[in-house]
């Protein structure tokens, strides 16, 4: 079994903020895979489902993000989930947009909702950083992250949405690689060699 969990705060006012990338990873996860409606549990909305096979957890802590860890310690400890099997989806600021990284274990670089989880279970468990990028001095993070995602940027959050929920299930056996390079590919698809030289001008410029 395993525990997916968005990171979020909730409320509409914080829908289409960047820092609410988690949420709506975990939303359409739920929604591709067809998982079951949300209900209340945990602190949280829960969804249910299967994928490869495997039982997945969908969990949206509503806590607010600095208190997502009692939501997750609720979970795993009625469910006896192993920390390695549980797969955080959060933003990170140190991250372009549209890059994206899965670490496993290890610090949580300041992050508020990370710190609060890795002091209900610890670090052993894996995340997917969705980057949102930094706005350059620290005095403007709160107000960066807070902020929804611009027209522009509709385009990247989409694909990289679809992308994670389409292979989601490579993480489940380790293949962290594999699944970045999946994600990566569907922002921005191989080149073919017939069109080599004309991308080559392209980068160029």
């Amino acid at each position: 079994m395993y525990l997916v969990v968005g990171l979020g705060n909730p409320g509409e006012k914080y829908a289409h903020n960047r820092h609410n990338i988690g949420f709506m990873a975990a939303d359409e996860i739920v929604r591709r895979h067809s998982f079951s409606a949300y209900r209340a549990k945990f602190q949280g909305e829960l969804a249910e489902g299967k994928l490869s096979g495997e039982k997945v957890l969908v969990l949206k802590p509503q806590t607010f993000m600095n208190d997502s860890g009692r939501s997750v310690k609720e979970a795993v400890t009625f469910y006896k989930i192993p920390s390695e099997n549980v797969i955080v989806l959060h933003d990170e600021l140190d991250l372009a947009p549209g890059k994206l990284r899965v670490k496993r274990g290890g610090g949580h670089a300041g992050h508020n909702g990370l710190r609060s989880i890795h002091a209900h279970i610890g670090e052993g468990y894996a995340r997917v950083r969705f980057g949102v990028g930094h706005p350059g001095h620290k005095d403007r993070v709160s107000g960066h992250v807070l902020k929804d995602f611009t027209k522009a940027d509709q385009d990247w959050v989409v694909a990289e949405l679809d992308a994670v929920a389409d292979n989601l299930d490579l993480l489940f056996d380790g293949r962290d690689s594999d699944f970045m390079t999946r994600v990566a590919q569907t922002l921005r698809p191989p080149r073919s060699s017939n069109n080599k030289a004309s991308n080559n001008k392209k980068d160029e410029s």
